[in-house]
């Protein structure tokens, strides 16, 4: 019982964090930081341990991206990232999430630790893109939210993978209200 009230609490907060992020409110932060911290503690107690250091990583770049959007000067517009860019970020990530994968395999009695490790390496690049305002943040988000859905359901972290489906539509609402933000610093507005 203690489990579900941990899962309901870890998601209400993070619930709301990601929704105040798709609306680009510094609010996101640290609402986000409580939220990693109880799903943290939920997400070892499941055995999923890549996610608990996802969460743990998230805490720390909460507090750096509260600091980034918070600064009265050079706040950072809404930009997009360079296609190479992109690819490298990416060819990393797969990288990464083979060797952890494997480490979490052989060393652990991890559940899933390759697809986990894939929602970890690809939600460290899609929170580094966040942290800078970068419209890609969205794309990479609705990858990692694709493959967490059916993990959390495999779980039986039903309510998790309720609100991750939430966060599925939210990136594409993120997607869409920064690309408008984009537009409009194009446009002088």
């Amino acid at each position: 019982m203690e489990l579900m009230y941990l899962e309901y609490a870890a998601n209400g907060f993070y619930l709301l964090a990601v929704f105040l992020a798709a609306r680009n409110s510094i609010h996101t932060w640290w609402l986000g930081i409580i939220g990693c911290l109880l799903f943290a503690a939920l997400f070892y107690q499941v055995k999923l341990y890549a996610e608990v250091l996802l969460m743990l990583f998230f805490v720390v770049t909460n507090g750096i991206g509260w600091y980034q959007w918070g600064r009265q000067s050079g706040v950072k517009q809404v930009t997009n990232t360079p296609l190479w860019r992109l690819a490298g970020y990416s060819a990393l990530a797969a990288l990464v999430t083979l060797l952890y994968g494997y480490i979490l395999h052989s060393m652990t009695d991890a559940y899933a630790p390759f697809i986990d490790s894939a929602i970890l390496m690809f939600s460290v690049i899609a929170q580094f893109l966040l942290m800078n305002r970068k419209l890609e943040t969205w794309w990479f988000w609705l990858v990692v939210n694709t493959v967490a859905i059916p993990l959390y359901f495999s779980r039986e972290l039903q309510l998790t993978a309720i609100v991750y489906i939430g966060f599925w539509f939210n990136a594409w609402y993120g997607l869409y209200m920064w690309r408008a933000l984009r537009s409009a610093a194009a446009r002088g507005a």
